[in-house]
């Protein structure tokens, strides 16, 4: 599905709603956060990083949005049980869930298969794949008390094509887009909720450095340029989009 690049979100769009983010530390986790914070929703700022986290919770405030909260925790070592916990959690103090972008992610090593570590290759699938499905089950109770729940997974160009070298990271964003396209089904008849994934597409982030190292970094959007796909599909303007794989930008020429 084509990008919503010149999507004009008012300022008010996420108005009274209440917005989990993944990764919200760094890079386009942060810049979500931040553009979800200033159209007015209430963001749930989760990562491994607290001072990241408190840094980002700092210029939400000091840009006057609404208060946000802070929830560590670290994929790598998250068990179902620290997901139901966390779901209690948040259901004790909002009662539901209207957005969740999982955004958080683990490159790995790009390297031929043959030559894979396979410890790097569970962490990879933990962090990427795993988590966020376990994460979504504990989840889906405050999603469903949402009367207009947007649920974002972050995918990639090499989750929906194949690519030498990739490996596990490719894997897991392969596994991403089947997750979404069967939860968006078993959803389909339901207009409360729905569920896409969204590439970024070629941005300015750590990963995308180190995945690229020798590429000028001045060629590629900054993540706050690529925010109105992301302000598009949390906002009741995507609402009846489900089981889509969005572009948040166009594609390279």
């Amino acid at each position: 599905m084509s990008c919503m690049i010149d999507y004009h979100a008012r300022p008010d769009l996420l108005a009274g709603r209440v917005i989990l983010v993944t990764g919200a530390g760094d890079g386009i986790g942060r810049e979500a956060a931040k553009a979800y914070a200033a159209h007015g929703a209430t963001v749930i700022l989760l990562g491994r990083t607290v001072p990241k986290l408190e840094a980002v919770y700092d210029e939400i405030e000091a840009a006057g949005g609404p208060q946000p909260a802070i929830f560590p925790l670290n994929f790598e070592g998250a068990t179902l049980k620290d997901f139901h916990d966390m779901a209690e959690t948040l259901d004790k103090e909002f009662g539901r869930l209207d957005g969740v972008l999982h955004n958080a992610g683990l490159l790995g090593r790009l390297t031929p298969f043959e030559q894979y570590n396979p410890a790097l290759w569970e962490q990879v699938m933990q962090v990427n794949a795993n988590g966020p499905i376990w994460m979504t089950q504990a989840l889906m109770p405050l999603l469903l008390s949402s009367d207009d729940a947007s649920l974002v997974f972050t995918s990639s160009s090499v989750g929906r094509k194949g690519r030498a070298y990739w490996g596990a990271y490719a894997v897991s964003k392969f596994a991403t887009e089947g997750f979404m396209q069967v939860l968006a089904d078993e959803f389909v008849n339901n207009p409360g909720i729905r569920i896409n994934s969204l590439n970024p597409g070629a941005t300015r982030t750590q990963m995308r450095k180190t995945a690229y190292p020798g590429e000028n970094p001045d060629s590629l959007r900054r993540a706050s340029e690529i925010m109105p796909t992301y302000l598009w599909l949390m906002g009741p303007d995507s609402r009846g989009v489900t089981g889509q794989q969005i572009d948040a930008q166009p594609p390279r020429s």
